[in-house]
């Protein structure tokens, strides 16, 4: 299982999510540009010690990304508040990649075109989103659950 971020623009989430993959053992994928340096402080504060601890892969470009994607032939599932399919509802495997989109502003066509599966964390009408580390850590813990057995 991997949690990818596209472009993330908040550090403290960031780094929320990658101690989310430490602790879980999920590699954690980091598409750049990010929108704060991965040395900021609150980054780091985040994340605490656990930085050391998760298995993390860094991409220049989605371009640089999708290449990696291609090469290792796995699919790409898009958490977003575009999608109709709950996440609940999807069939998951363990080497899926659950991608996450800024959190200003999610991520461009060409990325919601390339994904396998555009997946919904069903939430309450007239509310916009949940915060982007709670909707990786519920993504997660159902993708795991599901996958336990080929774990």
């Amino acid at each position: 299982m991997r949690i990818a971020l596209y472009q993330p623009d908040i550090p403290q989430n960031t780094g929320t999510i990658l101690r989310l993959c430490a602790c879980l053992g999920i590699e954690a994928h980091i598409i750049a540009p990010a929108g704060f340096p991965t040395s900021d402080r609150a980054f780091r504060r985040a994340g605490m010690d656990y930085l050391d601890a998760v298995a993390l892969v860094r991409h220049s470009s989605w371009e640089a990304f999708a290449t990696w994607r291609r090469a290792q032939g796995v699919r790409l599932l898009l958490f977003t508040t575009a999608a109709t399919l709950s996440y609940l509802d999807y069939r998951y495997r363990a080497d899926d990649v659950l991608l996450f989109g800024r959190e200003s502003a999610g991520v461009p066509a060409e990325v919601h075109a390339a994904a396998e599966a555009r997946l919904r964390i069903p939430i309450r009408p007239g509310l916009r989103s949940l915060n982007v580390a709670v909707a990786a850590a519920m993504a997660a813990g159902e993708a795991l659950r599901q996958t336990a057995a080929e774990h």
